[in-house]
């Protein structure tokens, strides 16, 4: 029999009305999910001395109950249902809580990770405008419907109808005027020597009344979604100083204590260093039209992040960093190796064994891991980089999907190496990475003729030959 670790950890079975709480084991309590009843469920937690409860991942619903423990000296510890499934024909909410409850007080529940309260304060920011941006989106598409409803080809003569010439057009449109010459008129000098008469025959339309409303409503919908992102934009940024000028304050309050006054000369992330410009690779890197608009964005996430740099990783700006700090905050310390860190990402692959059968098994790993398989997209396109080359010769070999998730692995052991031991990278660039792919090949081409009592002669140049 196993024997119980702590006699004092807890589980909850959280639910829209419901949450069941067991102590070790014991016949569950249930409690309401308003405020005063999840008030109750502490007190009753603290009153039986429990110092650890654990509660699964179940929508949002455990998100009240969490922040609520956080400040107080319970530790909540959240984990995978799939851990604690339990036995057949006995799924009811209150044996969920009784099983989990009893596993947790043998310590056989591993807890999931959870990102300090700043950085998640800072997700739902991001998340919330990620949100708008989608919005945003559809509302393209219904704008492009209705403008091909009246037959107003726009979007095929420019890839983008919200950039600086289609949005002069398109308001111009719904503002009533209808001469494609006019409309031509507003568009960039660029676009008209170069697809001038494509764009005037594309302007010429039906401009029937109920496309037009249509258009208006996508394009109102457009710049409310818009302003939405942008108000996100300002909280991002509130959000982003408050949490420098808390380490500026801290770092100030341990050069007094321990330096007499005097901040530290020189090392990693020190008051003062955070401010300078970023050197290597990130100071040339741009952001997308979708990047948020926050002012001195580098700078201020220079100081979150410490000094470290991992925008110096290719496809990494400050808005991809910025993200993959909200997701995952700057202390990566809960995940004892950059292969512990790969597989909450989903990003390494599981392992299924019985006897001699073997087989790997899909992960489903966290957001954070979706990003890096997006920044492996944008750097396997890359022509001038050693891990586009990596990206290139993989999906020759076993296709694209394999190939953007062994990118981002790479990429997410780069940036696990950055945050935790402050390794600067250089990008190799693709002339040094064939040569070094070059010289790994011949090497197996020499252990495999060993082992078949051969060797692999170069072939000597003929005169001529190129």
């Amino acid at each position: 029999m196993l024997q119980q670790i702590n006699p004092r950890a807890a589980a909850a079975d959280v639910g829209s009305e419901s949450i069941y709480v067991s102590i070790a084991g014991a016949p569950p309590v249930r409690f309401g999910t308003v405020t005063k009843e999840l008030h109750r469920l502490r007190d009753h937690l603290l009153a039986h001395h429990v110092d650890t409860i654990a509660m699964e991942f179940t929508g949002v619903y455990w998100v009240p109950l969490y922040e609520l423990l956080e400040n107080s000296p319970i530790r909540a510890c959240l984990f995978n249902g799939a851990q604690v499934k339990a036995l057949p024909g006995r799924k009811t909410d209150v044996a969920d809580s009784q099983w989990a409850a009893t596993l947790h007080s043998h310590g056989l529940i591993r807890s999931g990770f959870v990102p300090a309260a700043p950085f998640r304060v800072l997700r739902d920011y991001l998340r919330l405008r990620e949100s708008h941006l989608g919005d945003a989106s559809s509302s393209v598409l219904r704008m492009q419907k209705a403008m091909e409803l009246m037959n107003i080809k726009v979007h095929d003569v420019i890839s983008d109808i919200t950039g600086a010439s289609g949005r002069r057009v398109v308001q111009a449109i719904l503002d009533g005027e209808r001469d494609p010459e006019r409309l031509l008129d507003l568009c960039e000098t660029v676009i008209i020597k170069k697809k001038g008469q494509r764009m005037r025959d594309a302007l010429e339309g039906t401009w029937a009344k109920q496309h037009l409303f249509a258009l208006q409503q996508a394009w109102d919908a457009f710049q409310f979604c818009q302003a939405q992102a942008a108000a996100c934009d300002a909280k991002v940024g509130e959000v982003l100083r408050e949490m420098a000028e808390a380490i500026r304050a801290e770092r100030k309050e341990e050069a007094k204590l321990g330096h007499g006054g005097t901040p530290p000369e020189g090392g990693e992330g020190v008051p003062g260093q955070e401010e300078s410009k970023p050197k290597g690779r990130s100071g040339g890197k741009k952001m997308g039209k979708n990047a948020p608009k926050i002012l001195d964005l580098e700078s201020v996430l220079s100081t979150v992040l410490g000094g470290r740099r991992p925008q110096q990783i290719p496809g990494l700006t400050p808005y991809t960093t910025l993200t993959l700090v909200s997701e995952i905050g700057t202390d990566l310390s809960a995940f004892r190796s950059a292969k512990s860190f790969t597989s909450w990402l989903g990003l390494a692959p599981g392992q299924r064994q019985s006897g001699k059968r073997r087989r790997n098994q899909s992960r489903k790993g966290a957001r954070a891991g979706q990003i890096f398989r997006m920044i492996a997209q944008s750097v396997g396109n890359g022509t001038k980089m050693g891990l586009g080359d990596f990206y290139r010769r993989l999906r020759a070999a076993k296709g694209g999907l394999i190939a953007c998730k062994a990118l981002g692995r790479k990429l997410a052991v780069l940036y696990y190496n950055v945050m935790t031991k402050g390794v600067e990278f250089v990008e190799e660039g693709l002339q040094k990475a064939q040569e070094k792919y070059k010289e790994q090949a011949i090497a197996r081409l020499e252990r495999l003729a060993k082992k078949v009592n051969m060797a692999v002669v170069p072939i000597a140049a003929t005169e001529g030959s190129t």
